[in-house]
């Protein structure tokens, strides 16, 4: 089982896996930035500098106008940080549509690599039908 353990881990498909988790990993760090950092200051400019990840909802409990989400929560009030999932929702539209142009290039290459392959495997064509008949008659007429 151990041996089988060994090959399982020793082929590529796993570990092209783990170089993609911890690539995956580090890219999602830049996304959470791009978005934290540059897509949602200028969507808070837009609606009259709000900083939408502090935004949120009081759903019980009583805070004062103006106190942070991170001061709610510790006041222990109970709340809905809707400008936390924006910011979510934003990160993983990104991050989807990244993915899928990987893909889409992925598939393009593949083909083209594919069609390559085909077209260098594909057997000489032999004699057509009508030629190997002439060659026989030609043979036959010596």
């Amino acid at each position: 089982m151990l041996n089988e353990f060994k090959e399982f881990i020793a082929k590529g498909n796993v570990m092209d896996l783990a170089v993609a988790v911890i690539i995956a990993g580090a890219f999602g760090v830049i996304v959470s930035s791009l978005t934290n950092d540059l897509i949602m200051p200028l969507v808070g400019a837009i609606f009259g500098n709000v900083d939408f990840s502090g935004q949120y909802i009081v759903l019980s409990g009583s805070v004062d106008p103006g106190t942070t989400l991170e001061a709610a929560r510790k006041a222990g009030a109970n709340v809905l940080a809707w400008g936390s999932f924006v910011s979510a929702v934003i990160n993983f539209v990104i991050l989807a549509f990244i993915i899928f142009l990987l893909v889409r290039y992925t598939k393009k290459v593949t083909e083209r690599f594919e069609a390559k392959q085909v077209a260098q495997e594909a057997p000489p064509a032999g004699p057509t039908e009508i030629e190997l008949l002439t060659e026989i008659r030609d043979a036959l007429k010596k």
